[in-house]
């Protein structure tokens, strides 16, 4: 497969994902019940495996790895931190103030790993 579609596949699963997470991070603020539609359990896990199988095929054939570009290394820390607030916002032990937080938070790593993704530089245009 060529690096183009590779690439189209990442940015598509991308979307669906921060979708399918916005989705579930508003329904749980309302108070809906997302976890009783399996699919909503099910579906946010297999697009993000494929998401994160595109990232690696796109590191290996552009030969851009984390340790050696400092933006990738930002992309995936502040994935790994997407992921830890993201399990917070969605958590249903978690206080609603919480769970609000940590969704807000979400949202802005997700921000973060765009503009990254975009300019290629870690720093936000702060240096």
């Amino acid at each position: 497969m060529e690096y183009a579609h590779i690439r189209l596949i990442h940015i598509t699963c991308a979307v669906i994902s921060v979708s399918l997470f916005t989705l579930r991070g508003v329904w749980q603020w309302r108070g809906v019940d997302w976890r009783r539609w399996r699919w909503l359990r099910v579906v946010p896990h297999v697009n993000d495996t494929v998401l994160l199988s595109a990232a690696v095929a796109l590191a290996l054939m552009s030969h851009q790895y984390p340790v050696a570009q400092s933006w990738l290394s930002a992309k995936v820390l502040a994935l790994l931190l997407y992921i830890g607030l993201g399990g917070v916002a969605l958590s249903p032990r978690a206080s609603r103030v919480t769970q609000r937080a940590g969704f807000a938070a979400a949202l802005i790593c997700v921000s973060y790993i765009l503009w990254v993704a975009r300019t290629r530089s870690p720093v936000l245009g702060l240096l």
